[in-house]
């Protein structure tokens, strides 16, 4: 195999389809979009730091689970049980925990707004650490070049997908804890991290033996129908819930008209044109908008020290509104 060409291909084939996989994630997030750049930010966390980290942290771990295994199993066996126990206790559990670890950071950012946020972010994360894990794969693959795009489709379908489906699910556990009380945010949370070991677990598990391979590609179909399912259900709620904030945003202060609530809430018609004055800046109208919803929805569940912040953003996004609408068109009448 060319060595020029093998480089190509396997930095080709590691980056492209994880920056499409990226950006799909990203526009399903339909209602309030993150900003592409923070998205971004955990893509390459994924793709750097998670992946540093899971190498020295796997280093670690698997010093002493094969001082374990030394000390109970036979030394014929003792290499297999080694490499297998790399595979299927290791990796899971270090790997999901490099990765979450900027989740849990990323939590405390405004941005992160609940489980929908949570899971666009953490499935860029797995989909970084996807992609440099992949191209060392590719890399290192020195065989013929069918062998090597047999593994760059089961890899790309399959071993990158289960990278971003485990931190997408952890991700949406952090955003669902974050608004609920401190029971919640410890139960939930370690459950979400718990959920994606174990599906890193079965996969490595299934995949390590011929005879099982077929249920761990079975086993990561339905698990990408599930999460996407569940993810679909959660972006529709996050839906419902800004018709249900902007509704009664209208029937209290009135700074928003009762027919824009024919155009906001709906992503298909928010920003066409002809329902808004000329003068006014539309996409910053809307983006306050949904923006002060999600902020009434998520006070509403806030029991802590950060309530009276998100009050006070509240009021501003009340009082932009109000600029945005009303005074920007008494200086232009």
């Amino acid at each position: 195999m060319n060595p020029i060409i093998h480089l190509f291909l396997a930095g080709f084939f590691s980056v492209v389809p994880m920056i499409v996989y990226l950006l799909i994630i990203w526009w399903m997030d339909r209602y309030e979009r993150e900003p592409f750049w923070l998205v971004s930010l955990n893509f390459i966390w994924g793709a750097t730091g998670a992946i540093i980290f899971g190498i020295i942290g796997s280093i670690i771990m698997g010093l002493g689970v094969s001082e374990f295994i030394y000390q109970f199993a036979n030394d014929s066996d003792a290499g297999t049980l080694n490499g297998l126990a790399g595979a299927v206790v290791v990796a899971p559990v270090v790997e999901e925990m490099t990765k979450g670890i900027f989740l849990l950071m990323m939590a405390f950012s405004r941005h992160y707004d609940g489980p929908v946020d949570g899971a666009v972010y953490g499935g860029a994360v797995g989909l970084g650490f996807g992609m440099t894990e992949n191209f060392l794969y590719f890399l290192s693959f020195p065989q013929d070049y069918v062998g090597l795009f047999m593994l760059i489709i089961i890899r790309t379908l399959f071993s990158a997908v289960l990278h971003c489906c485990t931190q997408a699910v952890f991700g949406a556990a952090i955003g669902y804890a974050k608004f609920k009380g401190l029971f919640a945010k410890l139960t939930i949370i370690p459950l979400g991290l718990a959920i994606a070991m174990f599906m890193h677990f079965m996969w490595n598990l299934t995949v390590s033996f011929n005879s099982t391979a077929l249920i761990g590609f079975a086993f990561m179909i339905m698990s990408v129908i599930i999460i996407f399912t569940v993810f679909q259900f959660a972006v529709h709620n996050e839906g419902k819930i800004i018709l249900r904030e902007l509704t009664e945003e209208v029937n209290s202060t009135g700074y928003i008209p009762k027919e824009h609530l024919v155009h906001l809430p709906f992503t298909s018609k928010r920003y066409k044109k002809g329902w808004l004055p000329g003068n006014i800046n539309q996409k910053d109208y809307v983006r306050s908008a949904v923006r002060l919803a999600i902020r009434k929805n998520q006070a509403k569940n806030l029991k802590s020290r950060s309530h009276s912040a998100y009050l006070r953003e509240i009021d501003l996004l009340r009082n932009r509104i109000y600029t945005i609408l009303y005074q920007n068109q008494q200086r232009t009448s």
